[in-house]
C-alpha cells in the first residue's frame, strides 16, 4: 500500500491500514531507522488543550495574565 506525503506534507492513510483503529484522532509520530512509525493515542480534551499551548509557546504565566486582564473588564 502506498500513501502520498501531498505538499503541505500531508498523509492519507489507506482506509485498510485504519480501519481497526476506530476511535483514534491522534497519532504519536517517530522515526525508527528510517521508518515514520505512527502510534495511536487517546487525547483526553485537556491534553489536546495543553499541546495547543505548548504548541503555541502559551506558558501558566501567560495564562494567569489573560485571565487577570479579563477579570478587569466586570
Amino acid at each position: 500500500m502506498l500513501a502520498k506525503l501531498t505538499s503541505k506534507n500531508q498523509l492519507t492513510l489507506p482506509k485498510a491500514v485504519v480501519s481497526d483503529l476506530k476511535g483514534y484522532e491522534y497519532f504519536d509520530v517517530t522515526r525508527e531507522t528510517g521508518r515514520i512509525v505512527l502510534t495511536p493515542v487517546r487525547l483526553t480534551r485537556v491534553e489536546a488543550v495543553r499541546a495547543k499551548l505548548a504548541e503555541l509557546g502559551v506558558d501558566e504565566d501567560d495564562v494567569a495574565k489573560a485571565v487577570a486582564w479579563a477579570r478587569r473588564g466586570k
